[in-house]
């Protein structure tokens, strides 16, 4: 399936993939609390798609998810233009989520996922709860 124009398209092929407002804020606060992480990056070879943030002796994986594209409860909408077309869209991107969080849990990371929604601190928290738990396991 294709999108309704070429006018879609050429807007779909503009969206960010990386340094959104909300990644960005994300990491000035992680940073801001000392926290240093590597960004865009593929966590562990074989899991497609790359990880927003990636503490990788700490094994956390962070994604800021976009509210429309990953289907969130609260703010996810669906267009009525060529709505088949969004809906497997949609579909296969809550599906891959679900792969990547349950390969990288199987291989012993943890996975942190923030809507763009999010309060800025409350995420910053969940992080650096994740990040601080892991590498008390690792000891």
């Amino acid at each position: 399936m294709t999108p309704s124009s070429a006018g879609v398209s050429e807007r779909m092929s503009r969206v960010r993939t990386r340094d959104t407002a909300p990644e960005r804020e994300l990491r000035s606060e992680l940073h801001r609390r000392g926290f240093r992480y590597r960004v865009d990056r593929r966590p562990l070879k074989g899991v497609p798609g790359r990880a927003d943030l990636v503490f990788g002796p700490a094994r956390v994986a962070v994604y800021v998810d976009g509210c429309f594209w990953h289907s969130c409860p609260e703010h996810g909408t669906m267009p009525r233009s060529n709505e088949a077309f969004w809906q497997d869209k949609l579909a296969r991107n809550r599906e891959r989520d679900a792969s990547v969080n349950a390969l990288l849990s199987a291989a012993g990371w943890t996975v942190v996922r923030v809507w763009e929604h999010e309060e800025i601190a409350a995420a910053a928290d969940r992080v650096e709860a994740a990040v601080r738990e892991s590498l008390g396991r690792q000891r």
